[in-house]
């Protein structure tokens, strides 16, 4: 790596200061959000988010980003900066900030407050990070060669920034998540001056969010969303069940203020919504016009005087909706008469769990309303018309394409093609690409490793693809064991799970082929890795042979 603060040699052509933009994470696709910017010898980073498994990821809690590079690099990085308090943006801070050097760590007060608040949960002290706040409009140094001027942009929470980072290659911008929102819930609109006048300046590149690329129009307003809600809640006869996601913090906001103005009081069930909303009230941005009640304190109200906000939009099984709906809620049951709102669409890979909650809703006979049908849901993320609007006021002279999918990303690339001034050049980035940024240089010039790290239980990375495969194999194909002991007299003794019924008939074949591959070694005088192997092979060939599947076989000698 060149560093142009150091003289050159003699003869030697002088070289454009350039700066490297490396995504670890959330470039290709949606979550676990990290980047690194690096400029001769020092490194700035960006967000360090997680990501939920899909459905044949089994087992796994979470997922969080490969920071090989970071720890190669460690003694270079000068400071972190965070754009919000979304999961997929600061859930890997815990796993990942006590592997690397403490360094500054800037970001806004609602999304440090939720930083703070994970943090402890892992036992990770104020003593052992340097957590400094931030304004919406503030400038702040790391290292030498970074200049960090934090953006106001309107999003599905409170304090979303994106950033302004100017450095001796040049000034980038980035829009961090965003949607452009006419009507914000906190009268706190996107800063377009601020990106119109950097555009008037000059932005060598703009990286932007991709979400919605394939979306025409706009995004609806949170605002519209209220009204909706505000409409719908009042046509509700009995109790309310409303169930969003949790860092909402403007539509639990709006709820607690509709509640209010309908008479009913509000119960929050579920961890993430407490702590939300504790964290939210702490730092100015939620107002309650009258105290939450607990589940226990709702007793002597009528049912049309009670609203529920609770977890579970996203169908996971231990939240409180599904656990309402398939009836395993310690205190609370459904009944005939309520009304159940999900205020949220699903989440890709959610979408079979998130049915499976709704059917059985319906069941129980409960009215059920969400989106499509229901207009009681807003992404947070801009759409074309937006899209367009941020890159029109920008000007880049390059284009980056960001947090999205590979479908995402070229949408939007394609949609910075038709503007009256589309950009120089446009790359569609994956994850781990070294991207070169110069005045007249963008391009890929390698990579880095990136990747994914598998969170289960305690487990941090000691889990990888071939564990995976081989419990999904597992789940379809069930496991065979078999256990070979020598001593006094050879047998095989079979268990299996989720393979076949109990089959008397296949158990004696299955032990008959594995003992005669065992008898064979043994009278070959075969060492006992080698009769094992034998014995795995043959009883793999007649299982296939004998039932079509393929379970996981696993052999054992004892000796």
């Amino acid at each position: 790596m060149s560093n142009p603060s150091k003289a050159r040699p003699e003869g030697s052509a002088p070289q454009a200061p350039h700066l490297e933009v490396i995504p670890l994470g959330g470039m290709g696709e949606i979550g676990k959000n990290i980047t690194a910017y690096r400029y001769g010898d020092e490194i700035m980073v960006v967000d360090a988010g997680l990501a939920f498994p899909d459905s044949h990821q089994m087992g796994i809690d979470l997922i969080i980003p490969r920071i090989d590079y970071l720890q190669q690099h460690a003694e270079l990085i000068r400071g972190w900066i965070l754009t919000h308090g979304h999961e997929d943006h600061i859930g890997g801070l815990p796993y990942i900030l006590p592997r690397l050097p403490k360094v500054p760590v800037y970001g806004a007060g609602l999304t440090l407050g939720l930083v703070r608040e994970k943090l402890s949960e892992f036992g990770i002290r104020d003593v052992d990070t340097d957590l400094r706040e931030v304004q919406m409009g503030d400038v702040v140094r790391i290292g030498t060669h970074f200049q960090v001027e934090f953006l106001r942009m309107t999003h599905s929470i409170p304090d979303n920034a994106g950033y302004i980072l100017t450095t001796p290659a040049g000034v980038v911008l980035h829009t961090g998540d965003f949607k452009l929102d006419e009507e914000p819930s906190d009268g706190r609109p996107s800063d377009l001056a601020r990106i119109e006048q950097a555009g008037k300046d000059g932005v060598l590149l703009l990286i932007s969010d991709s979400t919605n690329a394939e979306r025409p129009g706009r995004s609806a307003s949170e605002a519209e969303v209220a009204r909706n809600l505000e409409q719908l809640i009042a046509s509700c006869k009995g109790r309310v069940f409303l169930s969003t996601f949790a860092s909402n913090v403007h539509r639990m906001q709006n709820i607690v203020q509709i509640a209010h103005r309908l008479g009913r009081r509000v119960v929050l069930e579920g961890r993430s919504i407490l702590k939300y909303a504790q964290v939210a009230q702490s730092v100015g941005y939620m107002e309650l016009p009258e105290p939450f009640l607990t589940n226990d304190e709702v007793g002597t109200l009528q049912d049309q005087q009670v609203l529920y906000i609770c977890t579970g939009s996203q169908g996971q099984p231990m939240s409180v909706l599904p656990r309402l709906a398939f009836g395993n809620h310690a205190k609370i049951a459904l009944k005939r008469g309520d009304s159940v709102i999900l205020s949220s669409n699903p989440i890709p890979g959610n979408e079979e769990a998130v049915n499976l909650v709704i059917n059985r809703l319906y069941e129980i006979g409960v009215d059920v309303y969400y989106p499509p049908a229901h207009k009681v849901h807003a992404s947070g993320h801009a759409s074309q018309e937006e899209l367009a609007t941020v890159l029109n006021l920008a000007r880049p002279k390059f284009f980056l394409p960001w947090h999205g999918e590979p479908r995402h990303q070229i949408n939007h690339a394609r949609l910075a093609q038709t503007l009256p001034r589309p950009p120089k050049r446009t790359l569609i980035a994956k994850n781990g690409d070294v991207v070169r940024l110069s005045q007249d240089d963008f391009k890929v010039t390698g990579t880095v490793p990136a990747g994914a790290v598998y969170v289960d239980g305690l487990g941090v990375g000691d889990i990888g693809d071939d564990v995976l495969l081989d419990r999904v194999n597992m789940s379809q194909e069930g496991i065979l064991i078999m256990t070979a002991v020598l001593h006094p007299t050879p047998h095989v003794e079979i268990v299996s799970r989720g393979f076949v019924r109990a089959n008397r008939e296949l158990d004696g074949q299955i032990r008959k082929v594995a003992l005669d591959a065992v008898d064979q070694g043994m009278r070959e005088k075969k060492r006992l890795e080698d009769v094992r192997d034998d014995m795995y092979g043959a009883v793999r060939r007649f299982v296939r042979k004998v039932t079509g599947r393929n379970p996981v076989l696993i052999p054992l000698i004892v000796d």
